[in-house]
């Protein structure tokens, strides 16, 4: 069994990782600010946060217990959940009139 903090810790990062691609211009964070940036750039860091949310999970699993494999049911499921987490932001950059 997996402790609560991990899962919430997990999910935490999740909902913030999913939500940066559309409340910051620059890319990944750190790179140069592009005003505005190409929705292309925002899918692609959109699921490379996913894969690095998605490690800090595997990481947390294999260092409180037993890992389980990941097969492509997991997958499926992990990238609907971090597009759900994701849709604030969506709805923050393109619904919202600014």
């Amino acid at each position: 069994m997996v402790p609560a903090w991990a899962v919430v810790c997990v999910l935490l990062a999740a909902f913030v990782a999913a939500n940066l691609p559309f409340f910051n211009e620059r890319l990944f964070v750190v790179g140069p600010r592009r005003d505005p940036k190409p929705v292309a750039w925002r899918v692609v860091e959109l699921l490379a946060y996913a894969g690095l949310v998605a490690v800090l999970g595997r990481l947390l699993e294999s260092h409180l217990g037993r890992v389980s494999p990941l097969r492509w049911e997991f997958v499926a499921v992990w990238l609907c959940v971090f597009l759900t987490l994701a849709f604030p932001g969506f709805v923050w950059r393109h619904l919202r009139k600014h």
